[in-house]
């Protein structure tokens, strides 16, 4: 096998523009030397890619289908450039990143499509579970890197930032007691069920006699949905289509804080190229959300 890319892309070339001349306008080259490549690139595949028996030269059938085979082999060319390119200048060739499922969906549907725009060589991974199992992720190395809510202190093994906020509330669902009261204490809360997310490592806010307890803050909001209890959510899980509509009511006796969101890697480990720029896009994201 002779023939080289620089002559599959003016037979290509040749091919688009349906003449020689128009090939070598194109591209730059003189018309003989587009005719030569050509000519060269025939002898060496054995085949006739253009019927010449007509005044204006056009594809044989041969012709059609190693057009087809050379765009996609200069595709692949292209692409096999710009990943060495991305790697000498100090790109990640892979990335995977644990993200919490009660991370806002618009925000991270962003994210993905921005990391395709700016990273269309990167091998992404998106890992997605609790803010405990991002957490697991990154420690077992199937992560490099985690966004998750924060939910108290880490282990030494992790490095840490804070990136966002999330905003959240006491949620019932729709037709409930409470929501017939214009302001609700923390007295009538106590008489109804608290479903709270389990975490075994910050004080958790417990009004009610009657707890029920889950790792996922989407399957407390279902609960809700089922009319199972009340629970503080962050705003935007309560947002979610569920079979009965979640209602936020105002306890001005409950001041909710913010919930944190942070960034967690590898204690000792670097960031890359890729891996800086996606947190600084979340970062940007959550706060158009604020």
């Amino acid at each position: 096998m002779q023939w080289n890319l620089d002559q599959l892309r003016q037979f290509v070339a040749a091919a688009e523009e349906g003449s020689i001349s128009a090939a070598a306008r194109r591209i730059g080259k003189a018309q003989s030397a587009v005719s030569t490549a050509v000519a060269l690139l025939e002898a060496d595949l054995g085949l006739e890619l253009f019927d010449r028996s007509k005044h204006k030269a056009t594809l044989s059938d041969a012709g059609q289908l190693m057009l087809l085979e050379a765009r996609e082999l200069l595709r692949q060319a292209h692409a096999l450039d710009q990943r060495a390119q991305s790697l000498a200048m100090g790109g990640e060739a892979k990335l995977s990143v644990a993200l919490d499922e009660a991370l806002p969906y618009s925000a991270i549907k962003s994210l993905i499509r921005d990391i395709s725009k700016n990273f269309p060589d990167l091998e992404l991974t998106l890992l997605n579970g609790t803010a405990t199992e991002v957490a697991d992720y990154v420690r077992q190395e199937r992560a490099n890197l985690a966004f998750h809510l924060d939910r108290g202190p880490l282990g030494d093994s992790f490095d840490q930032r804070h990136v966002g906020v999330l905003a959240q509330g006491v949620f019932v669902p729709l037709g409930h007691p409470l929501l017939e009261k214009a302001v609700v204490r923390r007295t009538d809360l106590a008489r109804y069920r608290q479903l709270v997310l389990r975490a075994e490592d910050i004080q958790e806010i417990v009004l009610a006699t009657k707890v029920w307890r889950s790792d996922s803050f989407y399957t407390i909001a279902e609960m809700v949905a089922d009319d199972l209890g009340w629970a503080i959510l962050p705003v935007n899980v309560a947002a979610d289509g569920y079979a009965t509509p979640l209602k936020q009511v105002v306890c001005p006796s409950l001041a909710l804080p913010l919930l944190s969101v942070r960034m967690l890697w590898s204690q000792g480990r670097s960031l890359g190229r890729a891996a800086g720029w996606v947190e600084n896009r979340l970062r940007e994201l959550l706060q158009e959300l604020a």
